[in-house]
């Protein structure tokens, strides 16, 4: 049942080495003793350890250099070369760093545009709004606007030469 690995790991193979614990018990599952992956064996008596490296059966891309370990395997790429072991392939370092860089210039550049359009928009706003005024000043001056009502001027009837 549940929790039978906490007991001698449920009568199953398990052994520890350098500081890590493999375990052949199942806590679900059909069987009660399976090894772990990276191990063969009957999982009851004996597991033993699997050589990735010798069986290919990891690490197979031509910039990589494979080191068998217990349990696994360690994987690492020549030169300036990332592992990525879920595609078991190397990729450059220098390549994520440069799409990486140029999402950043982009961004700025996108930013900078939309903040200078902004400014735009506010800035035409402004100097209509101003010049807007200017030229109402300089209007009233010589003739009345519907706005500003009736502006007093002179009349042929006030003047005394006018009669």
């Amino acid at each position: 049942g549940p929790g039978k690995c906490l007991i001698n790991h449920g009568g199953c193979w398990h052994e520890t080495r350098n500081g890590k614990t493999f375990s052949a018990c199942q806590e679900s599952g059909d069987q009660n003793c399976k090894c772990p992956a990276g191990f063969r064996g009957d999982g009851v008596k004996k597991c033993h350890d699997i050589d990735e490296c010798k069986e290919r059966k990891a690490c197979q891309c031509p910039e990589c250099s494979c080191r068998d370990t217990w349990g696994g395997y360690d994987c690492t790429c020549s030169g300036d070369l990332l592992y990525i072991k879920e595609h078991d392939t190397c990729i450059s370092k220098t390549t994520v760093q440069a799409k990486a860089a140029w999402a950043a210039v982009w961004g700025i550049l996108v930013a900078l545009v939309i903040v200078a359009a902004g400014s735009y928009v506010v800035y035409k706003y402004r100097i209509r709004s101003y010049m807007d005024s200017e030229i109402r000043a300089i209007m009233a001056q010589y003739m009345p606007l519907d706005s500003q009502g009736e502006v007093p001027n002179d009349s042929h009837e006030d003047h005394p030469l006018a009669h």
